[in-house]
């Protein structure tokens, strides 16, 4: 029986070792989008924590300070849950292989993975497994600080776009500011220019917050900039261009706006937030009718020129932005962005829904959790009442 006990410890303990080296190679080696369970735990349990310190935050920007450090300090956080792991699963190896006690195969764990060698192997089995994990542990090591620079990388890439975007559509990004200045320093007909980088952009966030999803949730050096409210922003007035606005032909337009829903498509098919992957285009949006006459009357005022079937114009927009409504307003809501018009507007934290995530294929139990995610009075971030909305029969939605 006592044989029995340690070959299956032995067993155990390779199994556990060998799962961590497959969650770190497939967090950090893998150039792909992949649920790796350990990593999904650690953030669970890490956002835990924070939301039982934001009970006690009374404003948006205390809530924004301590979710500032919840992305990096999760980060952080997974290698050290990989050496826990490594030291507990090598525990359990060298009881397996003969060491009298529990404890004297910890500490000869914990001493071979630090490289400490303050308690030496007693013979040759356990002096191999010894060397496999102090290699195991100083590879962990290594491959966080290899990571640790590719995502600040695409960390900087993104937010050079979002502060840029401040310049021409003012703080908090409005679709309004955005073609009024453009209109005002007769650059309307170039605002294709724009789309074209913003089309880039949509492309490189659609793989960097896939394949690195702690960027998700790092937010911006400035408390009021997002990327989700940016990009909302930028989609938005895409959307307002083509649909109300007299400026020509813009197809550089219709493309950001395609590279922009199939984005924050994919990063919603990440974290498991549902939507209707084939909306119609009168389906129900979340900015009303008033709220769109309110932007035709404010660009009006500004000289801009706009076509003069209104009520087209308004099923036309509400076409364009039905592609993208649900999971911009979602992902707003859960990675807590600043307010913003026609996004985190309509997902800030006043109450708190919970958001059913749904168990991938081949999945864990932990994937199939609720997610915090703070919503707003006027929509829940999985459910709104659009009863009052009026939304006529638009354009077919972009083609996918």
């Amino acid at each position: 029986m006592a044989v029995a006990a340690r070959v299956l410890s032995v067993l155990a303990g390779t199994t556990v070792v060998l799962g961590v080296l497959h969650s770190a190679i497939r967090t950090v080696v893998l150039p792909r989008a992949s649920q790796v369970r350990m990593a999904r735990i650690v953030f669970w349990l890490m956002r835990k924590v924070f939301d039982l310190r934001l009970r006690f935050a009374r404003s948006y920007g205390s809530r924004d300070r301590v979710m500032a450090l919840y992305a990096p300090l999760a980060l952080l956080a997974l290698p050290f849950a990989w050496l826990a792991a490594v030291i507990a699963g090598s525990t359990a190896i060298f009881w397996g292989l003969g060491v009298a006690s529990l404890r004297d195969a910890f500490t000869l764990s914990g001493t071979s993975i630090t490289t400490l060698g303050s308690h030496p192997a007693p013979d040759l089995p356990t002096t191999f497994v010894a060397v496999i994990e102090a290699i195991v542990g100083l590879g962990l090591v290594a491959l966080l600080i290899s990571y640790l620079p590719s995502i600040y990388a695409a960390f900087q890439r993104r937010e050079l776009n979002v502060s840029m975007l401040e310049v021409r559509a003012g703080d908090p990004p409005w679709t309004g500011a955005l073609i009024r200045r453009h209109w005002t320093i007769g650059w309307l007909e170039r605002s294709s220019d724009l789309f074209a980088e913003w089309e880039r952009w949509f492309a490189d966030i659609e793989e960097t917050h896939t394949s690195q999803p702690a960027l998700v949730f790092f937010r911006s050096p400035i408390p009021g900039r997002s990327w989700i409210t940016a990009a909302g922003a930028v989609l938005d007035s895409a959307a307002v261009l083509l649909s109300t606005v007299e400026a020509g032909p813009m197809p550089q337009a219709q493309l950001c706006l395609r590279s922009g829903y199939l984005a924050l498509r994919r990063i919603a098919d990440f974290y498991g937030i549902t939507y209707d992957a084939a909306p119609a285009p009168g389906d129900p949006i979340s900015v009303e009718r008033g709220e769109f006459d309110q932007l035709v009357g404010e660009l009006r005022q500004a000289g801009v020129p706009l076509v003069e079937d209104l009520d087209q114009a308004w099923r036309d927009f509400a076409g364009w932005r039905v592609n993208y409504d649900r999971v911009l307003v979602t992902i707003a809501g859960f990675v807590m962005a600043p307010y913003a018009p026609w996004s985190s507007d309509r997902s800030l934290p006043f109450r708190a829904a919970k958001v059913r995530l749904r168990l991938p294929p081949g999945g864990s139990p932990w994937h199939d959790r609720s997610a915090l995610v703070l919503a707003g009075p006027r929509m829940r971030a999985e459910e709104r009442d659009l009863r009052g909305s009026t939304v006529l029969p638009g354009p077919p939605a972009l083609p996918r």
